[in-house]
């Protein structure tokens, strides 16, 4: 069983993230969501709501594909995450050249630090290329409309944060 690794902070789970997910199933028998905490980044959503909108956006591709996705939030460095969960291969989702030069050097820490899991890149289909999570936080902060870039849970996750209306 191959089983993959799609990390991110997920803080919230967008449109883009489900279209590398959904491809990702495509070259896995088993793909872990690896929610990390990152302090550092202080995600508007906290661990917990997180992982249950990645849980309840998971749910619904499982019923279409069949596939097993379980979600697993981490902490430590990547290469270990990856080794904790059992998975051959990191999944990493591409939109933009900046995104590429940063993964580029992340690939080659984490090859001198565990040469038997491989890194695959997966860009969004065109029409997710430019949803970044940062970017949808700021668009709901300010009021505007995000429902493009999330699911309508998502969107009401946000709005209740927000407190305005999308």
């Amino acid at each position: 069983m191959r089983t993959g690794l799609y990390p991110g902070t997920f803080d919230p789970i967008t449109l883009g993230h489900i279209d590398i997910i959904e491809r990702a199933m495509a070259l896995v028998d088993r793909l872990v969501i690896g929610v990390a905490i990152n302090r550092d980044k202080g995600p508007l959503f906290d661990l917990e709501d997180r992982v249950a909108m990645v849980e309840r956006e998971c749910a619904a591709i499982t019923r279409v594909t069949g596939g097993e996705i379980t979600v697993h939030p981490f902490e430590n460095l990547l290469i270990d995450c990856a080794r904790d969960v059992g998975a051959s291969v990191i999944v990493r989702g591409l939109r933009a050249v900046a995104d590429f030069e940063y993964e580029f050097q992340m690939v080659g820490m984490n090859r001198v630090l565990d040469d038997e899991i491989e890194t695959v890149f997966l860009m969004a289909d065109a029409q997710r290329q430019s949803i970044a999570s940062k970017l949808v936080k700021e668009i709901a902060r300010l009021g505007g409309d995000v429902s493009n870039f999330v699911t309508p849970s998502v969107n009401a996750a946000l709005q209740e944060k927000f407190g305005a209306p999308n």
